[in-house]
């Protein structure tokens, strides 16, 4: 068919045949465009098929990537869901917790605000409690100053101006200073000479202002149970009681003087009587004027004591002070009473000191008279069979005498009555009805006034040792 159309063509003008050609050209060229176009096609067919596979290699990244955020959006929302989930049950505990509180918080103010109306009462209490103590202490009797734990004056009462003779502006001017600086104001002198700048070395004394003044001087330490608060000194007037037992010291002097002639002339009368001088005598008639005799020497000793007590408070019962042997005047005063130990079946002992013991200025008379007591008691209190020791001893500074007995003993609680004037023990009375309570007391004002010491420890039942102590004389 071709063919046929070439040899046609052949046949063909020439213009005819150009215009074919241009034809068969176009042709071949738009064949080559379209051949071109395919292959351009075909490039981007594989660009786009590599650009898809790409695409589909994104995609399937993006899937693996979306499945993995998936997990992890899963995993992110289930941690999510339990956190709002222990979130809420926090809120929940946290909002139990709070209306707790704030129930617990009403419930403190509602205490706290009874507790303040408690308060404002306990305060309104002791603002009362001070103004009725503080009208206690102003209108007191007796003088009061109270020091505060640093021993600074804190208050003083208008009873203290009597005692004193001192202005209300005076006693302004010490408060707050110390005991010692009280003596600024002419009037405190004495207080201050008494108390020696320490309110510890006071607990009670005497203070001798005038024949019309006499005041009892007493300290106390006030304390609570976080400790000291201060100290109070009570100023008592006690001239009145001076006066009285001024008077009645006196008359007990006067009464025992006129009382010790008769009864001495009685008594040697008696002893005349009976050693015969005055005639022979039966033996009633001697029993009888024996215990007669007996009886008026125990009233001539209660008159001796009764003197001895008032020499004591007249502040003059000491006269010859010699320098003796302490020892010697012991053991010859031990010997004397043999004959009684043998009478009540008592054992004695008598300890001398290992080396010899330097001299002691006494008055000899009163030493022989505590030694005798402190003897007397242990012989009376001891039941037959006992035993009594008494031991001389000492050092350089000291004699010290003691006398030990295996006695009934002192009552535990009436200790510290055994020196006082005219006591005596309950079980004492009990066992000796005889006995006036002025032994002890005596001895031991006398040892005091030697300058010496006087004390005892003693068990219920068991016994009791009096120990003296009298100071070496000095060179």
């Amino acid at each position: 068919m071709i063919q046929n159309n070439s040899s046609d063509n052949n046949n063909q003008p020439l213009a005819k045949r150009l215009g074919n050609e241009g034809r068969i050209n176009e042709l071949a060229d738009l064949k080559d465009q379209v051949a071109a176009r395919d292959a351009e096609l075909i490039r981007i067919k594989r660009e786009r098929d590599f650009e898809i596979q790409e695409l589909n290699e994104i995609k399937a990244q993006l899937e693996d990537a979306k499945n993995v955020l998936e997990v992890r959006v899963s995993a992110k929302t289930k941690e999510l869901r339990d956190l709002t989930g222990n979130l809420e049950k926090e809120i929940e505990a946290r909002t139990r917790e709070l209306q707790e509180k704030v129930k617990e918080s009403e419930q403190s103010r509602v205490a706290l605000m009874n507790m303040l109306e408690d308060m404002e009462d306990l305060r309104r209490r002791a603002e009362e409690e001070k103004e009725k103590t503080l009208a206690i202490i102003t209108n007191f009797a007796d003088g009061l100053l109270f020091f505060d734990s640093n021993d600074d004056l804190a208050l003083a009462n208008p009873q203290i101006e009597t005692c004193f003779a001192v202005s209300k502006e005076d006693i302004l001017s010490v408060i707050g200073k110390k005991i010692s600086e009280l003596e600024k104001v002419a009037g405190f002198k004495p207080l201050v000479e008494l108390v020696a700048g320490s309110l510890k070395k006071i607990s009670r004394k005497e203070l001798f202002l005038s024949e019309k003044l006499v005041l009892e001087v007493s300290s106390l330490e006030v304390s609570s149970r976080h400790g000291k608060i201060g100290t109070l000194v009570t100023i008592h007037d006690i001239t009145r009681e001076k006066t009285v037992e001024r008077m009645k010291t006196e008359f007990v002097s006067i009464a025992a003087h006129q009382l010790r002639t008769p009864i001495s002339a009685i008594k040697w009368t008696l002893r005349m009587i009976l050693d015969g001088d005055l005639g022979p005598i039966n033996e009633e008639q001697r029993d009888f004027l024996d215990k007669t005799y007996k009886s008026n020497e125990r009233m001539i000793n209660l008159i001796n004591d009764l003197l001895n007590v008032t020499r004591i408070e007249e502040g003059r019962h000491l006269y010859n002070l010699i320098l003796v042997n302490l020892e010697d005047i012991v053991s010859a005063l031990v010997g004397t009473y043999s004959e009684l130990f043998k009478q009540k079946r008592l054992t004695l002992e008598f300890e001398k000191p290992k080396k010899a013991l330097p001299q002691v200025k006494i008055d000899v008379e009163k030493m022989r008279l505590v030694v005798s007591n402190l003897i007397e008691n242990a012989i009376k209190y001891t039941p037959a069979g006992g035993k009594i020791s008494v031991s001389v001893g000492g050092d350089d500074a000291n004699i010290k005498i003691s006398v030990r007995d295996t006695g009934m003993g002192i009552l535990k609680d009436q200790e510290p009555r055994i020196f006082t004037k005219y006591f005596r023990g309950s079980n004492a009375i009990r066992m000796e009805t005889e006995g006036t309570g002025l032994g002890l007391f005596i001895a031991k004002n006398i040892v005091e006034t030697h300058g010496g010491k006087i004390d005892f420890v003693s068990r219920e039942g068991e016994g009791t040792i009096f120990t003296f102590l009298v100071p070496v004389a000095k060179n």
